[in-house]
């Protein structure tokens, strides 16, 4: 299904389509990638979904691996970033080297609506400490409704073992709330095997990870773990919160 369109209006009746066609088959075809590599899964995204098709990339470890095998099968896949205005510098700078190693990335930055500082003078400051929640809503959650409107399956690098949340997601979903097919092709992969696969092939990384950050979100609301900690231990620390939205 490999489309041009480009209004949101044509993405919207795409999506539907896929809808239609996808929705009652989605625990059939997760159960049907479950066992082959997430090389299998990208090929028949790629194939069946084409432009339609789009990574979240947060360059994290697994959307290195992705991204990786994903040019590999199509050099000009879509993908976009979220980029919050709070990230580390570690984490704009791999974004350049990333689109360094692999120029035909079609990659999209979306921002949230407000600037830092008219936020803050229109919910206070530092609203990430007073309101998380509402925090991460108008700077992650409210871009990723606007990035997914040009598409109709989107990709995502979440795994089975990064926390309980995630602990049951299916290779293959329907994401309700946006009306579009989410693929989760490392559903099954350890960390070690994301590693593996980074230094096997010398793929660039944030290198905040060898300073015990194992999950990197904004800079305020990311701390360092200790070793063997929950991995998503220093994400939030100290509140009662462990998911931003995006996939909840």
């Amino acid at each position: 299904m490999s489309a041009t369109l480009s209004s949101s209006t044509h993405w919207e009746q795409a999506a539907q389509e896929v809808q239609k066609q996808y929705q009652p088959q989605v625990a059939a075809l997760s159960e049907r990638f479950e066992p082959l590599s997430a090389s299998d899964l990208l090929a028949w995204a790629v194939s069946e979904f084409g432009d339609g098709l789009v990574l979240a990339c947060s360059f994290g470890p697994e959307d290195l691996v992705l991204i990786d095998l994903l040019t590999a099968i199509r050099p000009q896949v879509r993908a976009f970033f979220l980029d919050t205005d709070f990230h580390f510098p570690e984490t704009l700078q791999l974004q350049q080297q990333v689109l360094a190693r692999y120029p035909h990335l079609q990659l999209e930055v979306f921002k949230p609506l407000l600037t830092p500082e008219e936020q803050a003078a229109q919910y206070g400051p530092e609203l990430y400490r007073t309101n998380p929640d509402l925090c991460c809503h108008l700077r992650k959650v409210e871009p990723l409704h606007r990035a997914l409107a040009n598409c109709t399956t989107w990709i995502t690098g979440m795994r089975r073992e990064q926390a309980p949340t995630r602990a049951n997601i299916g290779k293959v979903q329907w994401d309700s709330k946006r009306n579009r097919l989410k693929l989760n092709p490392l559903a099954d992969w350890t960390s070690g095997q994301v590693w593996k696969y980074i230094l096997d092939h010398g793929i660039p990384y944030n290198p905040l990870h060898d300073r015990n950050y194992p999950s990197i979100g904004c800079m305020p609301c990311t701390a360092p773990v200790e070793p063997g900690a929950d991995p998503r231990s220093g994400r939030w620390k100290g509140m009662a919160k462990t998911e931003c939205g995006l996939h909840t």
